[in-house]
């Protein structure tokens, strides 16, 4: 794949930041929420990978699809999703994306490009296959990116996906999000290799490992892998280093790899790394690194308001949009 570096315009950097930024605050707010009981089940958060949800989504043209995880609200807000909509389907109103029957681990609009989280870890693989799959057939010259996290590359879907993907030549990025550990045990537990990128070797794909708290190598990087996989060429297996701050999920307390790790990869975190970027190069004044910052918090406030104001789903609305009921 190309190796030059891909300029990035002010008005593409100032989207980043706010975006990395909301994503930041809307996880902050939910687990403020779910901490008070004032949601339904159970989130996933990913405060601290705002780089690889958020960066690889703007790394994206129009008409691209995409395949989420079920850490997916960074994926979401990267991709463009309504951070309103998003809001009241968390908290189970119907006004949100799936007429909050979803919740957070199922946000979709399919009608948009988003295949939907998922909550069958790695779940996304075969679904960014068939779509891809799709876009071939249509010659639509649109690119499925699919989103997964560490553990799901040691399922079976993983390697059969990467494998038919391969043989098939889809136009797929296959893009791991790797926080180094998964509930309780370091990845080092869990498969003997140091890079996930490097399995791309046995379905003859290229592979790259990047540091996915770095916001212009994650969207450099994913930019060259989707131009590479719209040009015809086949899928690209990207890993991307990161982690999280949070445990597991919200009734989680942190991993013993989380709280080795977590006091050096906070002086890398990637929202501190950005500012510190526009900082240095003079692009943005202090004034409008706060304007952005400031704005990005109010449109999560904005959409809590919008939430709270929202009506819960009727009684009857949980025989809608089933695909059978008993006795038909």
């Amino acid at each position: 794949m190309e190796e030059t570096m891909i300029e990035l315009s002010e008005e593409l950097l100032l989207r980043m930041y706010y975006k990395m930024n909301q994503s930041r605050y809307f996880e902050e707010k939910l687990a403020a929420l779910f901490s008070k009981g004032k949601g339904h089940g159970n989130i996933h958060l990913a405060i601290g990978q705002e780089a690889t949800g958020v960066i690889s989504c703007l790394a994206l043209e129009e008409g691209d699809l995409i395949s989420l995880s079920h850490r997916s609200h960074a994926q979401a807000i990267g991709f463009g999703l309504d951070v309103n909509l998003m809001m009241a389907e968390c908290l189970g109103k119907v006004t949100g994306y799936c007429k909050g029957k979803g919740g957070s681990m199922h946000i979709a609009d399919v009608k948009n490009g988003n295949l939907g989280a998922n909550g069958i870890v790695g779940g996304g693989f075969n679904l960014s296959c068939g779509a891809a799959l799709t876009q071939k057939h249509k010659k639509t010259g649109k690119v499925v990116l699919c989103f997964a996290g560490d553990s799901a590359t040691n399922g079976g879907n993983f390697h059969e996906s990467l494998n038919l993907a391969s043989v098939w030549k889809l136009p797929v990025v296959f893009l791991i999000e790797n926080n180094l550990s998964d509930k309780a045990d370091p990845i080092e537990k869990q498969m003997n290799v140091e890079n996930i990128a490097d399995r791309s070797d046995a379905y003859n794909m290229p592979g790259l490992t990047i540091d996915g708290n770095d916001f212009l190598e994650v969207y450099n990087t994913v930019v060259k892998a989707v131009r590479y996989a719209r040009a015809g060429k086949g899928p690209v297996l990207v890993e991307a280093k990161t982690t999280r701050y949070n445990g597991q999920t919200k009734s989680h307390g942190p991993s013993y790899q989380e709280q080795k790790e977590s006091p050096e990869w906070r002086k890398k975190d990637p929202i501190l790394k950005m500012k510190e970027y526009l900082r240095e190069n003079r692009i943005f004044t202090e004034k409008q690194i706060k304007k952005m910052e400031d704005e990005a918090m109010a449109s999560v406030e904005q959409a809590l308001e919008f939430a709270m104001d929202s009506p819960q789903p009727q009684l009857n609305a949980v025989l809608e949009d089933v695909y059978a009921r008993e006795g038909e």
